[in-house]
């Protein structure tokens, strides 16, 4: 599939209510062509899905594209990251852990959004120092990598279903904890790090400073690289105006990013599919994922792209 050119789109749909009504009148011409002259990809389509599970559509259609195990929860994102950067990997288990807010109501636990903690490398570097004794204590190494994820090390991570961040943003984070039997060390530290850091001198200084407190974190992307490491392929092209905007359920901007995704990479896609490059193209919603390239067409399938065209639409309830 090297020579194939990917577009891989998340967040093509939602069944939520705001997004039904944004699609109504939403025209997606250059979509609809390169979808009526594709062949449907099975092998590579995913139906069946549940809004629940751990992984996204998208993450385990990017992970199958990458050679990666695609299990739900157990995408190796965190070694694969490590893999990509040339460290040491294989034989490890390792996770991402996000420092976050957990907002907590007379009902809720909701994750808030670590991009709007405005935490810089200094503050990052700085809450690592205070938590990686406690992490160290459970026999977890934490590393930094960038200022709302660092790295982490551990047995802990080789077998263990976690919830990928973008799945938690938002909710309530008690429907998204991995296994309480398989994760007790996690749901221990859990409660260590809101007791540690409710009245901490880190958040102190940020509360006086009008930045929201730090009280949690999140682990996602766990498991071990496989061995030998997958083939190197290139990635596909994964454009986030989407996904950015549902994660937010700003449904006004995602219409206008899906108009401007067609206008965009989607029409490069059919111009390079009507020049005879084999493309391949993948829509993920929150529950499905359905998977078109270039491949012979039987002639049933040529008379209904002719005479009945398959429509997004018409195909949006099936993700």
């Amino acid at each position: 599939m090297s020579d194939t050119t990917h577009l891989l789109i998340p967040y093509a749909a939602s069944a939520s209510e705001g997004c039904q009504q944004a699609l109504q009148g939403l025209a997606l011409p250059h979509l609809d062509r390169l979808v009526a002259r594709l062949s449907p990809h099975p092998a590579h389509s995913d139906s069946g899905g549940e809004e629940t599970s751990f992984s996204a559509p998208h993450e385990r259609a990017l992970a199958r594209a990458l050679g990666l195990p695609a299990q739900d929860g157990r995408i190796p994102w965190a070694a694969w990251h490590r893999h990509q950067q040339g460290l040491p990997a294989s034989g490890d288990a390792w996770a991402f852990v996000t420092p976050c807010q957990w907002q907590v109501s007379t009902d809720h636990v909701t994750l808030r959004n670590p991009e709007h903690l405005a935490l810089d490398e200094a503050a990052s570097r700085a809450l690592l120092a205070i938590v990686t004794p406690w992490f160290a204590e459970d026999g977890i190494t934490l590393h930094y990598d960038q200022p709302t994820r660092w790295l982490a090390s551990s047995p802990l991570f080789a077998d263990l279903a976690t919830a990928s961040l973008e799945r938690v943003l938002q909710r309530d984070v008690r429907a998204w904890m991995p296994d309480a039997k398989a994760a007790r060390t996690l749901h221990r530290l859990h409660s260590e790090m809101q007791m540690l850091l409710y009245t901490h001198a880190f958040n102190d200084a940020r509360s006086e400073r009008g930045l929201p407190v730090i009280n949690s974190f999140w682990v996602h992307g766990t498991g071990t690289m496989p061995t030998p490491a997958p083939a190197t392929f290139p990635a596909p092209v994964m454009p986030t105006p989407l996904r950015d905007a549902a994660l937010n359920e700003d449904w006004r901007t995602w219409a206008a990013a899906w108009t401007a995704l067609d206008a965009g990479p989607v029409a490069d896609l059919l111009r390079q599919a009507e020049g005879g490059t084999p493309v391949q193209l993948t829509l993920c919603g929150e529950r499905n994922t359905l998977a078109f390239h270039t491949a012979p067409r039987t002639l049933a399938q040529r008379f209904q792209s002719l005479f009945r065209p398959q429509r997004f639409t018409e195909m949006r309830n099936q993700l």
